[in-house]
């Protein structure tokens, strides 16, 4: 009985530290956007104040008005989802027959241009930046959705992470699509395709998550205000010499307000969505 008793404490004490430690990594999670909710509260002089003033002296819920003033957050959130529906549905075509194909298809130098292809995740994606914004003037593609949406369709990770999804699945489902005449499009599409639905929840929240939060090619490939997207409008608050970091924050709210709905609403999928990016194959 003392031995059960003993251990019984132990696991008591072990579950209490790990809460312990889970609260903690909450917090430290969660913190972020408690700050940012209070910094938009406040007034100017509070979010320059040293030492910091965590808590306002009285809340300023007209910093959403200014900003709302300030930019035209209707037309910044059409384009937003707008670019972002485009990417998740380009991504999941063009990344899948790119993963259908390393994985299924055998041709002369596959795994030699896979690996190439992997090697092109440890390049900085910003040394691209200058041929895809050449390319788009060439194209006539500035200041379009087009040009937000097209250099973002292939993504690397996104063809690995699908190619693992393909993998586990048996080639015997190959073998008997094509006794039934299907071709290789039809055994892609009509048979592989579905049985990788996980692996397509996880590449559209990727894709989602990368194009809602994309700052740099936006600012780069759009000069015009009407074509810009959430966090590139977001970017237009940031003054040469003076930046009201009140207003700023509130505009990330604002910003990011969609996507927590999101979380909360569809939250068992994110998570799922999340682990499954560390699939091993």
């Amino acid at each position: 009985m003392k031995k059960k008793s003993c251990l019984n404490q132990e696991s008591l004490v072990s579950r209490m530290i790990t809460h312990v430690v889970l609260i903690f990594a909450a917090f430290l999670a969660f913190g972020p956007f408690v700050w940012m909710f209070l910094t938009s509260i406040k007034t100017y002089e509070e979010t320059i104040r040293i030492p910091m003033k965590f808590l306002p002296e009285i809340p300023q819920w007209v910093n959403y008005a200014i900003v709302s003033n300030k930019l035209n957050f209707p037309q910044l959130y059409l384009n937003t989802i707008l670019v972002t529906v485009l990417m998740i549905i380009g991504q999941i075509l063009v990344v899948t027959i790119c993963a259908y194909a390393f994985d299924r298809l055998n041709f002369p130098g596959k795994n030699v241009l896979f690996l190439c292809m992997l090697a092109l995740m440890m390049v900085p994606g910003q040394i691209f930046i200058i041929p895809r914004f050449k390319m788009m003037v060439k194209l006539g593609l500035t200041n379009t959705m087009t040009g937000l949406v097209l250099p973002g369709l292939f993504n690397v990770f996104g063809v690995f992470l699908m190619r693992q999804f393909f993998s586990t699945l048996p080639r015997e489902l190959d073998e008997a699509a094509r006794i039934d005449g299907c071709s290789y499009f039809r055994t892609y599409w009509n048979v592989l395709l579905p049985l990788v639905k996980p692996g397509l929840t996880t590449l559209a929240i990727l894709a989602m998550l990368g194009t809602w939060k994309d700052l740099m090619w936006p600012l780069i490939n759009n000069s015009q205000s009407e074509k810009m997207t959430l966090a590139a409008g977001l970017a237009m608050l940031i003054g040469e010499h003076t930046t009201y970091y009140e207003q700023v924050m509130a505009g990330g709210i604002i910003a990011v307000l969609p996507l927590i709905v999101l979380f909360i609403i569809f939250q068992r999928q994110f998570v799922e969505g999340i682990a499954h990016s560390g699939i091993k194959g």
